[in-house]
């Protein structure tokens, strides 16, 4: 009887810890899986939206590169075969946050105080 009992607590511990992810615990295997079906979904929409792969790269930079080019190569083939065009995006791409692109326009010489308004004018000599 012990041995059975044994053996019947073991099955059970092993059924419920293999339903860890029901626990909200990810394995490594899921997360890779969902890592790599992320950047498949990145890549296709970024050709869907007739991006070039290279800007996808640059606007998604944490997407997973090999899913990005998959999803990209896929949907890419998918465009070819059924003949559809590409959807050009309504939003412009935005490769920097707004503050850095202001701070390099002020560093560039810019006149304007970063309100739109004319800042004080630099003196040549200093």
């Amino acid at each position: 009887m012990p041995r059975t009992s044994l053996l019947l607590l073991t099955l059970a511990l092993t059924a419920a810890l293999s339903g860890c992810d029901a626990l909200g615990i990810e394995s490594p295997a899921t997360a890779l899986a969902k890592r790599e079906a992320d950047g498949k979904a990145v890549g296709a929409a970024c050709r869907h939206a007739g991006r070039a792969i290279e800007d996808c790269y640059t606007l998604n930079k944490k997407a997973d590169k090999a899913g990005v080019f998959a999803g990209w190569r896929e949907m890419n083939d998918y465009m070819r075969e059924n003949k559809i065009d590409p959807v050009a995006p309504l939003l412009p791409a935005v490769t920097k946050p707004m503050a850095a692109a202001d701070d390099d326009a002020q560093d560039a010489g810019d006149d304007h105080n970063g309100h739109g308004k004319p800042g004080p004018k630099k003196k040549k000599g200093s």
